[in-house]
């Protein structure tokens, strides 16, 4: 089985020492934070398949610990949160956790998403450095970043230079959902959405020229109440 490391940071010991013996009881290798400054700090010298983070922890909160991360890599991340407010868990998706639990929960819930969350990143091949690949190919769809081309099917297909801005940044981070305002910060580079509709005409104009059927898209979804996602199955080689 492929070495999987894990970050899991939380401030309550008890949680942490039950989870890791759980998680190591599955032959994961687990580094453990009391709280988000450590989780950074373990993370800016470690390289981690997965990590779990927990809603409330002092110092640096879990949602920013996300939103720090995000920045610098696409491995799944699992929320842990007391709260079952659902404004929790939208906040938690939006800004980039993969899955979330709410507490108190089943360790073998847990696990059960844990082992979930790594097929579906080892099976997907993504990496902490997916932003360096040139090439990424699902089913039926391949984009070369180094020359700027998409196809389907086999056909190539034209795409203006912010279209293939927005296809490269969602097809890099598979799964997560993103906002219209994080898809225009990143995509277009600004701070500020001049014209709410600018994402969405995009989107639309992509599903058009990528999608089978643009009513019933495959690759990009609308997450509702939230923003927009990337999915992909990707082709065996």
């Amino acid at each position: 089985m492929e070495d999987i490391r894990v970050l899991l940071a939380d401030d309550d010991k008890e949680i942490r020492d039950l989870l890791k013996k759980y998680l190591e009881r599955e032959l994961y290798r687990v580094d453990v934070a009391a709280n988000g400054e450590e989780a950074l700090a373990l993370f800016d010298i470690n390289t981690y398949n997965l990590i779990i983070l927990d809603l409330m922890m002092p110092k640096i909160d879990g949602i920013e610990v996300c939103r720090k991360l995000r920045i610098q890599t696409n491995v799944p991340i699992l929320m842990l949160t007391a709260k079952d407010h659902e404004v929790d868990k939208i906040l938690g998706l939006s800004i980039g956790a993969d899955d979330y639990i709410t507490k108190p929960f089943s360790i073998n819930e847990v696990i059960a998403r844990v082992k979930a969350l790594m097929r579906r990143y080892l099976i997907l091949g993504i990496s902490g450095n997916s932003h360096d690949k040139n090439l990424i190919s699902f089913k039926g769809l391949n984009i070369d970043f180094k020359k700027y081309t998409v196809t389907v099917a086999g056909e190539e297909i034209s795409l203006t230079a912010k279209e293939f801005d927005l296809l490269k940044f969602l097809a890099s981070h598979p799964e997560q959902v993103f906002t219209k305002t994080q898809l225009f910060r990143n995509v277009w580079d600004k701070n500020y959405i001049e014209d709410d509709n600018t994402v969405m005409v995009h989107i639309r104009k992509l599903r058009k020229k990528i999608e089978v059927d643009p009513s019933n898209p495959q690759f990009i979804q609308t997450v509702w109440g939230i923003g927009y996602k990337f999915i992909g199955e990707k082709n065996e080689i």
